[in-house]
């Protein structure tokens, strides 16, 4: 199964590389012995071939985008807003559950709650205990897989802000890829135990924030187990996310059947056929409020690669945006006032809220998003 990153490999050498990558891959290495060297298309080969897993793990996700610290209590501490940055600051954990492309349970842990995303077959649900709140929502037909749960996030529902794997952000930094990005394999490392191929990516133009970003790919099956990003100038990663354990037996079916607990508030969400995919986020970004589509029309994308910016017009009529951006005050917070609208700024990803209603997102300098705004 080729995946559209691989799409600036010579089409000749694609099938080649994809055919020997799956029978190193299918070979395991004793343990403590090193893994077979590869180039990097080898190892891009690997991750496109592996097949949806069935594993067990849990997830350590740690950030220093330079957020502000966030109140504990006040009107703002239950904010869609607030769950969105507490997600994006500070150490997490939380347990993945997978048994093939449409089976799967994410458990974020928090302080004094646990949210759950669960999908089995078509149904999904979404959970915090935090405020005993749940949404429900059947998949289309036409759903295929999907890798992680932000198309399902929506404000108000208490369940925003539940964490990707390794595999779905890896899946959002490769679309990134073009021939410009330097790709290179480094000594092999170990994650959860495992021996992986340390993949690193490197954009080739200054238009990013961005600096470098490394896969970790376990030699075995293809699993991306860690993914780390690191700003444009910054030694230390801005974002990381990794397996701590790791089991690739199937887990427990149990652990996809979900019902809410009593009393708690259950709200259904109505889910159009066609809809709009996790791919039409921003590559190379990291989960906040542009995953985030609570029905807005569907984005457009200017710019290729690294210096992609994904528009969300304003809906018919209002300025959602601008009102999220006036009404709450953690965003004021966080957010800084700019010619035309509010500008949200991470070390890796910055958002433009328009006053006008329409929000512009990309992994780029803020002056790339205004310009955007500007010209249309």
């Amino acid at each position: 199964m080729t995946r559209k990153w691989l799409r600036w490999m010579p089409a000749a050498a694609v099938p080649a590389v994809i055919a020997a990558a799956a029978l190193a891959g299918s070979v395991p290495a004793s343990a403590g012995d090193p893994l077979p060297a590869k180039t990097p298309e080898e190892v891009l080969a690997l991750v496109a071939q592996h097949a949806a897993p069935s594993l067990s793990g849990t997830l350590e996700q740690t950030s220093q985008l330079g957020l502000p610290a966030l109140p504990q209590t006040g009107s703002s501490a239950g904010s869609d807003a607030a769950s969105v940055l507490e997600l994006l600051s500070g150490p997490h954990t939380a347990r993945v559950f997978t048994d093939g492309p449409d089976n799967m349970r994410v458990q974020v842990l928090d302080r004094l709650a646990e949210r759950n995303a669960v999908r089995s077959g078509d149904q999904v649900w979404l959970y915090s205990s935090k405020d005993n709140t749940a949404t429900h929502l059947t998949l289309p037909a036409d759903a295929g897989r999907h890798k992680d749960f932000s198309q399902f996030k929506h404000p108000g529902t208490g369940t925003d802000g539940v964490m990707p794997t390794p595999e779905a952000l890896a899946a959002r930094l490769l679309a990134a890829a073009d021939p410009t990005t330097e790709i290179a394999v480094l000594p092999e490392v170990t994650v959860a135990g495992r021996a992986a191929y340390n993949l690193t990516i490197t954009p080739r133009t200054e238009g990013t924030l961005i600096g470098s970003v490394a896969i970790a790919v376990d030699g075995q099956s293809g699993l991306p187990l860690s993914v780390e990003l690191k700003a444009r100038g910054q030694v230390e990663p801005a974002f990381k996310l990794a397996f701590t354990s790791l089991s690739l037996e199937a887990p427990d079916a149990s652990l996809f059947a979900f019902s809410p607990p009593p009393g708690a508030t259950v709200k259904e969400i109505d889910v159009p056929a066609h809809g709009t995919e996790p791919d039409a986020a921003v590559p190379g970004s990291v989960p906040g409020p542009m995953d985030r589509h609570g029905g807005l029309p569907k984005p457009t994308v200017t710019g290729t690669g690294w210096e992609s910016v994904v528009e969300f017009p304003a809906s018919p009529g209002s300025t959602e945006a601008g009102a999220m951006a006036s009404n709450d005050p953690l965003l004021q917070q966080a957010a800084v006032a700019v010619p035309g609208g509010r500008l949200f700024s991470t070390a890796v990803v910055n958002v433009l809220l328009t006053d006008d209603g329409r929000v512009f997102a990309g992994s780029v300098p803020a002056e790339r998003l205004l310009t955007a705004a500007a010209a249309r």
